[in-house]
């Protein structure tokens, strides 16, 4: 039998986020499965909305044996330790060690990784199993649309393969193309030409949408110019808050010849290029926001959501920071919901308060964010949880999430969900667990910057984007960057670096 060792180790850094992300981080997994390792992987990685699951799938339609090391991923924050990064790693790589002989290998990676000691997480990580396997094995890798791609990725990667949506609805599928090209690796017994190109420009996050223009019109023409010639081609947008040189967009090819990749590589640079003026739009104030949303709210049929986008736990903020929830405190907002604010002490305090009781708290405002504070207020509790609940929607597709104890809090007619772990809020259920019916909300504010909109634009009368103070601003210009490469625009048409 054909045997493929497989893994997975996903993180996307923020260097400028207040906290770092530990081995515990990886075991607990965040919004990721818990963290598995060796034969367990290839339970827990099945049916559900990841690179690791979509490959396994297609794998064993293949009839190829399967040879797990380890699975892991945990929430988006600032650096991985080094402590962290090399235990895993070294599990990851002795296991494919210790099952040579293959006949290839597969990971599902982010590609947006810093450490401790590292700029090129997954560079590092390529470079180390390669040296395991040698030069002439296949190995493909499965990427984030919002992977930094580096040299040393593209060097050490027989094919790296990026999301083609955001929200991540496609993580499964990009899976499932990364075992379709790793079949035409071992059938040709060829290895394709690569050709790769950094852009100029960051590019926000919240116009990276590809419900939206212009890259739901990059992606299918992108998806156009692939053939028997270019099998593969990817725009990986970048994740635009990691401080290093090889941060920002990228586009890279897999061509028949060097020529078929060079010049899919260029058409789509120069289409992504073209488009620059159209990476912005229009971003609310909290307070300004707030009452636009109160106001549409009175003739709107179903709920108005706002994106707290500053806190993304996606991006590398602690969901916990106020400025949205003072706002709709502040403005008398009605039928109005936030969520998740991540603050362990808070939920263990309404726990032991219990039900209907009311409690005074500090919420949130821990993770030393300037502009913010602990809202120090009286709240009801309205529910309590024990955090454990299947998230259904398209982008977290039907995971277990441990969100651990948990609560609904109420302070005029605004509802709070408070949690002990963080996790993007990206599907209805993370409101639902609580007692709280987003459909029946006129106001969702959701810690989120693009990735609610797979399960909640269904539900929504308009979106909105609200920048509260955060560790991911929604301007890439207002970031102290000191690392970037020489020329860099650090936004759409901004400075050059």
């Amino acid at each position: 039998m054909t045997r493929i060792a497989v893994g997975g180790f996903l993180h996307e850094t923020n260097t400028f986020a207040p906290t770092k992300a530990t081995w515990d981080d990886f075991v607990h997994g965040g919004g990721w499965p818990g963290m598995t390792q060796g034969p367990d992987m290839l339970t827990v990685m099945r049916g559900i909305n990841v690179g690791l699951a979509g490959f396994v799938e297609d794998a064993e339609a293949r009839g190829w044996d399967l040879i797990p090391t380890i699975a892991c991923g945990a929430s988006p924050s600032a650096h991985v330790t080094k402590d962290a990064f090399e235990r895993i790693t070294k599990v990851m790589v002795d296991g494919i060690k210790a099952a040579l002989p293959l006949d290839a290998v597969y990971l599902d990676l982010h590609g947006a990784m810093v450490t401790e000691h590292l700029d090129d997480g997954e560079g590092e990580i390529l470079a180390r199993v390669r040296a395991v396997i040698g030069p002439d094995m296949p190995l493909v890798v499965s990427l984030d649309l919002h992977a930094n791609v580096t040299p040393q990725m593209v060097q050490h990667a027989d094919a790296l393969i990026a999301y083609r949506t955001y929200p991540h609805v496609d993580m499964a599928d990009t899976g499932r193309a990364a075992a379709r090209h790793l079949a035409l690796l071992l059938q040709s017994g060829e290895r394709f030409a690569k050709a790769f190109r950094q852009l100029p420009f960051l590019i926000p996050i919240s116009w990276m949408c590809t419900f939206d223009q212009p890259c739901q019109g990059i992606y299918d023409k992108m998806a156009a110019l692939e053939s028997d010639a270019v099998p593969t081609l990817s725009f990986a947008p970048g994740f635009p808050a990691a401080d290093f040189p090889d941060c920002g967009p990228a586009v890279f090819a897999y061509g028949r010849t060097q020529a078929d990749a060079d010049a899919a590589a260029d058409r789509v640079a120069a289409l992504v290029i073209s488009h620059e003026d159209d990476f912005d739009g229009r971003i609310y104030t909290p307070d300004d926001g707030v009452r636009h949303a109160m106001a549409l709210a009175t003739t709107a049929t179903r709920p108005i959501v706002i994106a707290d986008t500053q806190d993304n736990p996606g991006a590398g903020g602690d969901s916990d920071t106020t400025g949205m929830l003072r706002a709709l405190v502040r403005n008398n907002a009605q039928r109005a919901a936030i969520g998740a604010i991540y603050d362990p002490a808070s939920a263990a305090a309404a726990h032991a308060a219990g039900l209907g009781a009311t409690v005074a708290l500090a919420l949130g405002g821990k993770s030393g964010i300037k502009g913010d504070a602990p809202y120090e207020e009286s709240f009801v509790v309205e529910a309590l949880s024990d955090g454990r609940f299947v998230a259904n929607g398209p982008y977290y597709g039907g995971r277990d999430m441990e969100m651990g104890p948990s609560a609904c809090l109420r302070i005029g007619d605004v509802r709070v969900v408070v949690a002990s772990h963080k996790a993007q809020l990206a599907d209805q259920a993370m409101y639902r667990f609580v007692g709280i019916e987003p459909t029946e909300q006129a106001i969702l504010v959701n810690k989120s910057s693009v990735h609610f909109r797979a399960d909640f634009q269904p539900i929504a009368e308009t979106l909105l984007i609200c920048a509260a103070p955060g560790a991911m601003p929604a301007d890439t210009a207002a970031l102290p960057w000191t690392r970037l490469r020489r020329g860099m625009r650090i936004r759409p048409n901004g400075p050059a670096f």
